[in-house]
């Protein structure tokens, strides 16, 4: 029954990484679309886009880690 329960909850807890895939989509589709319309701002906006990255990416790896900490530690 543990056992059972620890599977469940590491699925639940992977769908973040979803959620990830799809913020990191939207921060580079943003990046596009800016670029497109404001060419003179690319440098910028590219740092922007790395930090959305990076913060969208952080979100994801904590959701996977959440995933093998149920697994593994409990």
């Amino acid at each position: 029954m543990l056992a059972s329960a620890k599977l469940i909850a590491s699925g639940i807890a992977t769908i973040g990484l979803a959620g990830a895939g799809v913020g990191i989509g939207l921060v580079f589709a943003a990046l596009i679309n800016s670029t497109s319309r404001n060419p003179s701002l690319k440098s910028q906006l590219f740092n922007y886009c790395i930090l959305g990255f990076a913060l969208t990416e952080a979100i994801g790896l904590f959701s996977l880690m959440m995933s093998f900490l149920l697994l593994y530690a409990a």
